[in-house]
């Protein structure tokens, strides 16, 4: 049992001490004050036991909505009193202290007989997983008004955070603009060098004659060329990395937090141009895998698969998921890695590894470098040390340049970006391997 005296308990208990004032000359008194405040305490005991919360007053706690990372999330602790007579409550909502909280989870409120009422707060989630709120601290008011009487209702709830879907559309929508409303909006075909014949028109200066119709050309009488559209219904598969580069942090997040709103993104361009997208993330094993598929269905799959997903202080095995994805798609694809290189040996791995992937899918490596390094191959040294730094900033960045160089020439693509430059960089290659027809 918990309770915390009330105000006008301390009011009673100061009206005690009144008669102290007349123990000098009368010493009874004491012993009269003495049994007062016994008496007070008593009562305030007895009140506290005999008044506990009406079963007809319920308390729920409901979400404006699911989780995502950095997004604020309304939380509502509903109040129902279907008793007779009204009831005084001091309301405590106990969050995930992992959270951070916007605003006072606690409120003093009345709620009147048959009526409801509400506390409301916001948090905000600052990195993915599963947490847990815990039970609601509901304090009353006593049938003698002696004490708040607490009790805790409700139940322990577990929610998940997902990965933010709304940072990484709006993401897709800044770095594509006009093309991605096209596709989503008006449904209209993006022109380009793909396989699918859309049209005949007359031919322009600067045409390719490949695409010259000789046979509508001596039907027309002038010259016709073939124009072709964006071929749909392709696959891309996305292979995150999970391993101990990736759990170095940039500003608030991790390299894997970026890939995987940067994997959103491709995955929400790819399913408005008509592609199907999958996933694999992997570390020394592959993690999870969902198949290339699209529409609603298939983000809401990704995040269900993302949210629990942590990069491990282990390096990764490109072999097992280059080899894991060469068994489960037999299908020409486009497969995105999303990962970071440093060392030699670990880019020597990542390029034998390509072997399981040519020449039946095209490989695009994507590496997320960091802006610390770059800065430190561009400022002058100052001293002996930043000299150091600077020598073996400029070696990694070397190997990496090489490791890529030498992927373009195995027939993949590669991309060397900062976090902030990853998705715009990501979704213009995209689009540039769709117009071109390379798959």
């Amino acid at each position: 049992m918990r309770f915390v005296f009330s105000k006008t308990f301390y009011m009673l208990l100061a009206l005690g001490f009144v008669p102290l004032a007349l123990a000098w000359s009368r010493p009874e008194l004491r012993w009269v004050t003495l049994s007062y405040d016994v008496a007070l305490l008593l009562a305030a005991f007895v009140d506290a036991w005999l008044s506990r919360l009406l079963a007809g007053v319920q308390v729920e706690r409901e979400f404006s909505g699911r989780f995502q990372i950095g997004a604020e999330t309304e939380v509502r602790v509903r109040v129902a009193n279907h008793t007779r007579r009204a009831v005084k409550l001091q309301i405590k909502d106990e969050y995930p202290p992992e959270m951070l909280l916007l605003s006072p989870r606690e409120a003093r409120m009345k709620v009147a007989a048959g009526s409801e009422a509400t506390l409301a707060y916001e948090l905000q989630p600052p990195k993915r997983g599963r947490f847990e709120f815990g039970l609601v601290a509901v304090r009353h008011l006593s049938r003698l008004r002696l004490v708040w009487r607490e009790t805790r209702v409700g139940e322990r709830q577990g929610v998940k955070v997902y990965p933010n879907l709304r940072r990484a559309r709006e993401a897709e929508l800044k770095a594509l603009g006009a093309r991605s409303l096209v596709a989503a909006h008006r449904r209209t075909t993006w022109r380009g060098e793909g396989r699918d014949f859309e049209s005949l028109r007359e031919y322009v200066p600067g045409d390719e004659l490949r695409h010259v119709s000789w046979s509508a050309t001596a039907r027309r009488g002038r010259l016709t060329t073939r124009q072709y559209q964006i071929e749909r219904d392709q696959t891309i598969l996305i292979a995150l990395d999970a391993g101990r580069l990736m759990t170095g942090r940039i500003e608030n997040e991790t390299k894997f937090d970026a890939g995987v709103h940067a994997a959103l993104a491709l995955m929400s361009a790819a399913a408005r141009g008509g592609d199907n997208a999958g996933l694999v993330v992997f570390g020394r094993r592959v993690k999870t895998y969902v198949p290339p598929a699209r529409g609603h269905e298939q983000l809401e799959a990704v995040l269900e698969a993302l949210y629990s997903i942590e990069p491990e202080m282990i390096e990764p095995s490109y072999t097992r998921a280059f080899e894991f994805l060469a068994a489960n798609c037999k299908r020409r694809a486009l497969v995105v890695l999303l990962t970071d290189i440093v060392d030699e040996e670990g880019s020597r791995e990542l390029l034998s590894s390509l072997k399981f992937l040519r020449p039946r899918h095209l490989p695009l490596v994507v590496t997320i470098s960091d802006r610390d390094l770059r800065a430190a191959v561009r400022d002058t040294p100052d001293d002996l040390r930043a000299l150091f730094t600077q020598s073996v900033a400029e070696e990694i960045l070397f190997q990496r340049e090489a490791a890529l160089r030498t992927i373009e020439k195995l027939g993949g693509l590669a991309l060397d970006v900062t976090t902030a430059a990853l998705v715009p960089s990501l979704l213009e290659t995209y689009i540039r391997v769709k117009e071109r027809g390379l798959l």
